[in-house]
């Protein structure tokens, strides 16, 4: 269900403090709350604003306060909540919040929370639930119904399969616009985001589609064939997910059909789930390039949180003591000229700051499609070019800082140097590592920010004390 779908479109914004405050205090007596024992005045004010404010809350913003919650809370606030919508929010958050709310539910809880989810759905639940729930839902499920959720699950999650909705409307080419009309006015409700209506013949083969705009405006005499595009964006439910979702960004797409390999029609696919898409893999590729195996409960145990971090600081420690190595090599240079010390971490940070900025450009061309791994060497050339201008630049505006300080031109034309220098290793390795990630089939942004700043930082370091050691000693 969509923010629109909510009676409450004028909803102001969350209070997340608000709510905090009033379920921190209740978090003592959750237990006597739940027994619907007897509270104290103040507790019971507390619990029926708290009360008022969730009843008003939409599904997507219940799941955002329940990211928002330290656990005792979160499960307190879960508890409180509307629980006709539970399955709903459970399909909003994030995958490690989402744990924590199915641990706290019973098995009955579970049943009642899916029993009304479309099979896209409770297939995007499914790895999340436990074997019982899943095995008695399906049970409970018509045959039509249990195929579709059997289907969905048969798909990788990173695939469109997996995210079809087979609520759809379809008509036949030989009808006119004037039956079309009269069949839609028997539903109901259309399905959520119904653009347009899939045309098919007696086979299920997809046709065409009818646009509800053009099918408003046309002549009700006129045959469906005569008045349905056929040039129309349409996926198999093998494609990949995030490669779809640049589709329909890229055609302004509100739903699309989803076919067969004989081309006959078998669900869609919808701009809500496109969105979340786009939203989970930036997510993603921020999480990745900071080293994050997975997204992170904000209020997750320490030991969940240790074990999500520790590999990429592991290497990180690996790297920050191969650059105290790297300076323990010229020990004796700084100790001559202590100057070095003094200025070789300019020399490192730029050189970081101008390769996060190169491979943060990379892995967002790979990501949208922009740019392919062939294309490499090209834009090696162009990012070496703006390297070596701004190393020339800003190495020139440190040297003659540094010439300045120190009196010594030769320490400022070493800056000017080393700058340089670092900047082109910057924009090599930031093309280099995401194009060579891509090629071996990982996530381009897997570990890219640490690995850049690892390198910058001893290649950097390397580069400055070298040349002082060869031209100022």
């Amino acid at each position: 269900m969509s923010a629109l779908e909510s009676n409450n479109l004028n909803r102001q914004q969350v209070d997340i403090g608000k709510i905090h405050e009033l379920s921190e205090p209740l978090v003592p007596v959750f237990d006597d709350i739940l027994l619907k024992k007897e509270l104290t005045e103040e507790q019971n004010n507390k619990l029926n604003q708290l009360l008022l404010i969730l009843k008003e809350l939409h599904p997507a913003d219940t799941a955002m306060v329940l990211e928002s919650l330290p656990l005792q809370e979160r499960i307190l606030v879960w508890k409180l909540a509307e629980p006709e919508d539970d399955g709903e929010v459970l399909l909003e958050v994030s995958d490690a919040v989402r744990e924590t709310l199915i641990e706290s539910m019973g098995k009955n809880e579970l049943l009642a929370a899916v029993e009304d989810l479309d099979a896209d759905e409770l297939a995007h639940l499914a790895p999340d639930l436990p074997r019982e729930v899943i095995y008695e839902t399906l049970d409970s499920l018509n045959e039509e119904e249990r195929a579709q959720v059997t289907s969905a699950l048969s798909y990788q999650e990173d695939q469109i399969g997996s995210l079809m909705d087979y609520e759809l409307v379809n008509v036949r080419a030989d009808v006119t616009c004037e039956v079309v009309l009269r069949y839609l006015r028997r539903f109901d409700v259309l399905p959520s985001h119904t653009d347009k209506i899939f045309v098919i013949d007696e086979h299920r083969i997809l046709q065409g589609v009818l646009p509800i705009r053009k099918l408003l405006v046309s002549d009700p005499d006129a045959l469906v064939s005569e008045t349905m595009v056929q040039d129309v964006v349409r996926f198999y439910p093998t494609d990949d997910a995030e490669e779809s979702a640049l589709a329909f960004e890229r055609y302004d797409l509100v739903s699309a059909p989803v076919i067969d390999n004989h081309g006959k029609l078998i669900g869609r696919i919808t701009i809500d789930e496109m969105i979340d898409v786009i939203r989970e893999e930036s997510e993603i590729d921020i999480l990745n390039m900071a080293g994050l195996k997975e997204e992170e409960d904000l209020f997750a145990p320490v030991i969940n949180s240790v074990r999500n971090r520790w590999a990429w600081l592991a290497i990180n420690l690996c790297t920050a003591f191969i650059a105290s190595r790297v300076i323990g090599v010229f020990e004796g240079s700084i100790e001559k000229i202590v100057a070095l010390a003094a200025l070789m971490p300019i020399v490192a940070g730029i050189g970081g700051n101008s390769g996060n900025q190169t491979i943060t450009m990379i892995v967002r061309a790979l990501a949208t499609g922009q740019m392919q791994a062939t294309q490499a060497k090209r834009l090696w050339k162009k990012e070496v070019g703006v390297a070596i201008f701004n190393g020339l630049i800003w190495g020139s505006v440190m040297g003659v800082v540094s010439w300045l300080l120190y009196k010594n031109w030769a320490l400022g034309a070493v800056m000017v140097s080393a700058m340089t220098l670092n900047l082109v290793l910057a924009a090599t390795l930031g093309v280099l590592i995401p194009t060579t990630m891509a090629k071996l089939g990982k996530d381009p942004a897997l570990g890219s920010s640490v690995l850049i700043t690892a390198v910058t930082d001893s290649g950097g370091f390397f580069i400055f004390l070298g040349l002082a050691s060869i031209f100022l000693l």
